[in-house]
């Protein structure tokens, strides 16, 4: 790549320099934006070397458009002169990573790894590399990278800071890449002003005829890889020169076309070994010589390149041809017919013996129809991605092997394997796609059950969808006949979800108990306890926290498990059991690195610490829920997430902040119209008007929850709102209407045991009771056994306290509001707390106990890494739970010292009360 291309980038060098000196104090990511042949990869180039000279360690790769298909290829390339650092990583790690190469065989018991645990360990090795140098990555044509690698690279460019590592992408315009959803700064190059582009034109052509030269300026259209390649081709070309000036065709195809003229007079061997080169995915000398001999049917030497190499369109030492740019690859493949591009895929195909996934793919290629055979080395070709950790790889082998299939039951059971993977991406118009094409086919009943479990996850009609529940419970009852209760059991955990979300009525649901309660399995498997859960949370919630409390004793469950577990346990309104299941199941999938699934039990954690004011837990897993349900683009994780945010942030008293985060998760709860993230929003924006002390407001939000008309309606939500509604509830009026509700859910939740439940029942009765009539409430509800809820028990203290001095009992109103406001104080319940002392003002007694708390001062991640450096982990051990570098834990702890008083890790525990310290 020469420098000419440089011409007029003094601003995008900068920028470029500054990023490159600027890497031993700190990272930072750069995107060079721009059409083909303006001048990205000099500027990479230019980066390179500079880097180079700086004593920095650089690290490249390019994006190739044959080789999106093999995954990890990028990946390879950037760390290939590393490789010999991975026996330092941790184990799983080092595992991953060999793996995603194909240079480690998992064992059959193994799960697949998971990307990000493969991103996570490309980060650590390159953290390793950065303590020894600063790293900078420099990465062409990032927009041809296959799919894994882009993904691990988005990864590393969101966790860049604190790490003295780079990293540079050149990538094509109107090429979408996961990176366009970071906002990385981006140099977007734009054409030549008219004198530069008149300095490179002379600089590059100074024998130019003027007549020639204003036609060149005239066409290039600033663009530098034209100034300098259409004057060769205008002069040795002047028949078709209309074509290389014509404003009609865009600049792109033009240049196509110079490079085009120069492939005309090429020698036959010539030719063959470019074609070759160009439709290869590797460009490797030695392969492309044998498969051109192949189509050539005698042996081509190297000496057949020398006519490419001497007009400049390769270039080539003794392991490999390179294009002198990507768009000589594509003129020659557009210049070759179809019949000679099928042909030189075949050729490729006889010569890549012992590399099955290359071979593979090029026999694909070369079929001009369908073909069984393909289709099936296809398949295999899959399974060896997804093995590898590279889902997205597997899906584009399926989809080329659906297109190649000759047996249609063949072709169906593909389509379901390939909608199953793009749902696990995420991918949900793919998948609907996929679904459609399916839907034709003879599928038979256990697959036709497989296509409806997949529709669940598009997540269409969540609410009001009773047809679909009768599809959910007809299929699985043909699934179970079919002899796969599993699978049956699956889908009706699928109707449960339905009833919980938007109440079908009761007839409906105890049908989908009653089916999932004849299946043959285990009454503790966890999916049928979510069925009870779910479906019949009030009636059934008795069953339920007794199977969890059986469970919780005998153990032995996986972190998929404890995830089901414990969003049973919330379905029912055992928040303080919920959190058990849920805390074993997010480490269990974090050190798995199915960090899609964790960022769903994150949100679960969060919602049952806002409830019960579990900040220790709740903050720290808000922080890592949003961040990763934004990393795996989770819109219906994020609304939840921000919802209990914006819980906590009530609670706490950032009343403003709160009303702003739960606007925010309203704007995305609208858009799923989802009921129960629509109840949760009004209950949370009615916590928000009793911390403000808006009581009319708070009982309104409150109470449309209770309305069976208004959007936000849910009758099993109404047992966490019914607290606050008797609280919001002043006038006489409003109390009426409460009291009515509390009896209607009285009835509903008679058997219930969750303690949660009927504590906020019981602190209704005491809240609405007339006054002279209230103790015995209040003493029933603080009998109840609420040390996993203190919150409640303050709440509950604070109204008693307040009760008894009402009732002129003052001396004996201060020992419960003493307590209340020593729990608040703890919790950092400002407003709770500042009613309390203003209670005890009342009852004589001064303010005693401030709200000052040491994790106040910390961010809810730099409280998440104290927690855990204050456990004994190190940096590294940190970092590998959350996902970040050790780097990166170190900065944080470096800004957590100051701000928490202390000077070393061992003062942490003390400091943040860990383990009764």
């Amino acid at each position: 790549m020469s420098d000419q291309e440089l011409f007029g980038r003094s601003e995008e060098l900068t920028a470029l320099d500054a990023l490159v000196d600027g890497l031993p104090k700190s990272g930072g990511a750069l995107v060079v934006r721009g059409a083909p042949g303006i001048g990205k990869s000099a500027l990479l180039s230019r980066a390179e070397r500079r880097a180079k000279r700086s004593g920095l360690t650089v690290l490249t790769a390019s994006g190739v458009e044959a080789e999106t298909h093999l995954p990890f290829a990028g990946l390879y390339q950037l760390t290939r002169t590393m490789l010999d650092r991975v026996a330092g990583l941790p184990p799983v790690q080092a595992q991953a990573l060999l793996g995603a190469f194909g240079m480690a065989e998992p064992s059959p018991t193994e799960r697949a790894p998971q990307l990000f645990m493969i991103a996570l360990a490309t980060l650590d090795l390159l953290g390793e590399a950065a303590d020894q140098a600063p790293v900078l990555l420099v990465v062409d044509d990032a927009q041809w990278l296959d799919s894994p690698t882009l993904d691990v690279l988005a990864f590393i460019a969101r966790r860049l800071g604190a790490e003295p590592l780079g990293m540079v992408f050149g990538i094509r315009d109107g090429h979408p890449t996961p990176l366009d959803a970071l906002a990385l700064r981006e140099l977007r190059l734009r054409p030549l002003t008219t004198t530069d582009a008149v300095a490179l034109l002379e600089a590059a052509e100074p024998q130019l005829e003027p007549p020639l030269r204003y036609r060149v300026l005239d066409a290039a259209e600033g663009n530098p890889l034209a100034l300098i390649e259409l004057p060769v081709a205008l002069r040795e070309q002047p028949a078709p020169s209309t074509a290389l000036t014509s404003s009609a065709i865009p600049l792109t195809s033009r240049l196509e076309q110079a490079f085009t003229f120069r492939l005309v007079d090429l020698p036959p061997d010539t030719w063959r070994v470019l074609l070759i080169a160009a439709s290869d995915d590797e460009g490797a000398l030695g392969e492309v010589l044998a498969a051109a001999s192949v189509l050539a049917g005698t042996d081509v030497s190297p000496d057949s390149l020398s006519p490419a190499l001497a007009i400049g369109l390769v270039t080539a030492d003794e392991h490999r041809i390179r294009f002198c740019h990507p768009l000589v690859r594509s003129a020659i493949l557009h210049t070759a017919s179809l019949i000679e591009r099928l042909a030189a895929h075949g050729a490729l195909a006889a010569v890549l013996d012992g590399q099955s996934d290359r071979q593979t793919w090029h026999r694909a290629a070369a079929s001009g129809r369908r073909d069984e055979s393909v289709a099936a080395e296809l398949d295999r070709t899959a399974a060896r991605a997804e093995a590898q950790g590279a889902p997205s790889v597997a899906l584009a082998a399926l989809e080329r092997s659906i297109a190649l299939s000759e047996i249609p039951s063949n072709k169906g059971r593909r389509l379901l394997k390939a909608a199953e993977l793009a749902l696990e991406l995420g991918r949900m118009d793919q998948t609907a796609a996929l679904l459609h094409l399916a839907a034709p086919l003879e599928l038979d009943v256990l697959e036709r059950a497989r296509t409806v479990l997949l529709g669940e996850g598009l997540e269409i009609d969540v609410s009001r969808s009773i047809p679909r529940l009768h599809l959910l419970i007809t299929t699985a009852q043909e699934a179970a006949a079919a002899g796969d209760p599993e699978l049956a059991l699956r889908l009706l955990r699928a109707a449960a979800t339905r009833c919980w979300w938007d109440n079908p009525g009761r007839d409906l649901r105890e049908r989908v108990v009653a089916v999932a309660e004849r299946l043959p399995v285990p009454e503790l498997h966890p999916d049928l306890v979510f069925v009870l859960a779910g479906a019949t949370p009030l009636e059934r919630g008795a069953t339920v926290i007794e199977r969890l409390e059986r469970l919780e004793r005998e153990g032995g469950y996986d972190a998929s498990a404890a995830t089901t577990l414990g969003t049973a346990a919330t379905m029912v309104g055992g928040y303080d059991q919920a959190a058990g299941f849920l805390r074993q199941g997010a480490a269990g999938l974090r050190a798995q690195g199915r960090l899609g699934l964790l960022a769903q039990t994150l949100v679960s954690l969060s919602y049952t610490s806002a409830h019960i004011v579990d900040w220790e837990s709740g903050l720290p897993s808000l922080a890592e829920a949003i961040r990763l349900a934004e990393e795996n683009a989770r819109p219906r994780w994020l609304t939840g997430a921000l919802i209990a945010k914006a819980q906590f942030l009530a609670v706490l008293g950032d009343l403003e902040t709160a009303r702003t985060t739960n606007g925010q998760a309203e704007r995305h709860g609208l858009a799923t119209a989802n009921a129960g993230h629509l109840a949760f929003i009004q209950i949370t924006r009615g916590m928000i008007g009793l911390a403000a002390g808006r009581h009319a407001e708070a009982f309104a939000c409150v109470w449309r929850v209770f309305d069976p008309a208004d959007p936000a309606h849910h009758p099993y939500l109404q047992t966490i709102a019914i607290p606050t509604l008797a609280e919001a509830a002043v006038s006489e009026k409003e109390r009426a209407v409460a009291r009515d509700a509390l009896s209607r859910l009285d009835e509903s939740a008679s058997t219930t045991t969750a303690r949660l439940i009927r504590a906020n029942l019981r602190f209704a009765h005491a809240l609405l009771a007339d006054d002279e009539d209230a103790e015995a409430p209040f003493r029933s509800a603080l009998d109840l056994d609420l040390s996993r809820d203190p919150f409640t028990r303050a709440r509950l203290l604070l109204a008693y306290g307040a009760w008894l001095r009402r009732r002129r009992r003052v001396m004996e109103s201060r020992a419960p509001l003493r307590i209340a406001r020593e729990s608040f104080a703890s919790l950092g319940a400002q407003p709770w707390h500042e009613r309390a002392c203003q209670e005890l003002r009342s009852a004589g007694e001064g303010d005693k106990q401030s709200m000052s708390a040491d994790w106040d001062l910390l961010t809810p991640q730099e409280l998440q890494i104290a927690q855990l450096a204050a456990t004994g982990l190190s940096n590294r051990e940190i970092g590998q739970q959350l996902y970040l570098s050790h780097r990166t834990i170190g900065a944080h702890l470096y800004r957590i010292y100051p701000k928490l008083r202390i000077t070393s890790r061992g003062q942490l525990r003390e400091k943040l009360q860990l383990g009764g310290g």
